[in-house]
């Protein structure tokens, strides 16, 4: 299974896969093989769907995943805008925009659109990243219409005004207080990315710096919504009870009657010069328990990678620490030098990805001497590759995870979704089990040469204060 520290902190690694039962099938994995898992998985009907694609006349894209066993549906709405977008000094917009779409319309009051979905025994939420903004409704199929026709309503006539700009931006701040500055790991992760990325939008954190959010306005907020939000620049997603024939026509009635903005065109952003130095990051904070260690390397995402490459850095991670047969917990915990030891693939970006290791050392041992056997652990992978059995291992882990997500109407709602929204295609996407399988043990390798340079690396360390004037000899285990 995953290490508990990646489990229990999202914001550091935010794609990180929750297993459950799986990882007792993942350690299994040698002697199921990838055949067996695909059987189990048309035993329990969570083969794949026939997923199918259209646009419509004003541009929208519309991405259809057909699944009958129950009359409901999953409907999503990404925008191709996150933080990624938000202008140098107004850091935070996206991010204060998604709150903001809760408001009025010409149509309904300020906060009766998630009303509304409640009254039709449905949920809805919403999420930013730096790559897009997605809002979620999940009714029964006989709501599908009402849900687009709400949703296509605030694409393009959300009202604003002063006193809602000023209380929603006191619930943003409130919200950075509690999940980031009440968190050192999170500030440590905030820290650490910040560092990894110098001149990329990814260097500013997707909530926002605070003292740039305090100062966002009703004019930030009315600009970002005109210059972004419009069927030309989102993909529309339903997942569920439904025919490509019954979204098109439903689509066309609702969606269909937006106009396209014609100012929208490919989204271009400032790059990353060459790596050319390891960084490193060290928190001091009171509040910190623990120490830890977090390192981050910036690597490909399936979007920007040479085919074949993202596949092989998901086996990669997975290998050096994607469960406790993996590299780095078999050396840092077996070892009895930390008490979790993981890493994880963050995947998704449109520019770049993330390879995110982390490490809790037991107590007496000093982050040094963890770190050295991180160290040691990744230049051995490097240097020499990896097992013939680590890599089935990890094959067949990955497709056991893919077939329990298929089994989800949201998940594969989310996959399909925002790999669109990024650019992918819905074929690209359902080529990954076929292209993971087809790695081979000089892709792994050749891989971790690439990926895990220390010069495409920061490293943060995590301490409270009286650990740091303490940690000298005694911490030498």
């Amino acid at each position: 299974m995953p290490s508990p520290a990646l489990r229990a902190i999202p914001s550091v690694v935010p794609a990180m896969k929750r297993w459950s039962a799986l990882g007792k099938l993942a350690r299994a994995a040698p002697a199921l093989g990838v055949a067996a898992l695909l059987l189990f998985a048309a035993g329990t009907g969570a083969a794949e769907p026939r997923v199918s694609t259209f646009k419509l006349a004003n541009g929208m894209e519309v991405v259809v995943i057909p699944d009958h066993r129950v009359p409901v549906v999953t409907h999503m709405v990404w925008y191709r805008v996150g933080a990624g977008e938000d202008p140098w000094g107004v850091s935070g917009i996206a991010h204060f925009l998604e709150h903001l779409m809760f408001k009025a319309t010409g149509k309904i009051k300020s906060g009766e659109f998630s009303r509304i979905i409640t009254r039709l025994g449905g949920r809805d939420n919403a999420a930013t990243t730096h790559d897009t903004t997605a809002y979620y409704q999940r009714v029964a199929k006989e709501h599908l219409r009402a849900v687009m026709e709400l949703e296509a309503d605030r694409m393009v006539n959300l009202r604003l005004n002063e006193e809602e700009v000023k209380t929603e931006r006191n619930v943003i701040l409130e919200e950075r207080r509690t999940n980031v500055d009440g968190n050192p790991l999170s500030l440590l992760s905030e820290q650490v990315a910040a560092a990894l990325y110098r001149n990329h939008p990814y260097h500013r954190p997707a909530l926002g710096w605070a003292h740039e959010m305090a100062r966002l306005s009703l004019s930030d907020a009315s600009q970002f919504y005109r210059r972004y939000y419009a069927p030309n620049d989102a993909v529309l997603v339903v997942a569920g009870d439904v025919t490509e024939g019954e979204v098109r026509a439903l689509a066309q009635a609702t969606y269909g009657k937006n106009k396209p903005n014609a100012a929208i065109g490919p989204r271009s952003r400032p790059q990353e010069p060459p790596d050319i130095a390891a960084r490193r990051v060290r928190l001091e904070d009171a509040r910190a328990g623990a120490p830890i260690l977090l390192r981050y390397y910036r690597v490909a995402s399936y979007a920007s990678a040479r085919a074949g490459d993202a596949e092989a850095l998901e086996l990669l991670a997975w290998i050096l620490g994607g469960d406790d047969t993996s590299r780095t917990y078999r050396r840092l915990v077996g070892e009895q030098l930390a008490s979790t030891a993981g890493s994880n693939y963050e995947s998704t970006g449109l520019d770049s990805g993330r390879l995110a290791f982390v490490v809790i050392p037991l107590p007496g041992v000093s982050l040094e001497r963890a770190e050295a056997a991180l160290d040691a652990t990744i230049a051995d992978v490097m240097a020499n590759g990896v097992t013939q059995a680590e890599l089935d291992r990890a094959k067949s882990a990955l497709e056991a995870q893919r077939v329990f997500e298929s089994d989800n109407q949201a998940t594969l709602a989310n996959r399909y979704g925002q790999a669109v929204a990024v650019g992918r295609s819905v074929a690209d996407v359902d080529a990954v089990p076929l292209r993971i399988q087809q790695r081979t043990l000089e892709d792994i390798k050749r891989m971790a040469g690439e990926a895990l340079k220390p010069e495409r690396s920061v490293t943060g360390t995590l301490i409270a204060p009286a650990s740091a004037e303490n940690a000298g000899p005694m911490a030498t285990k």
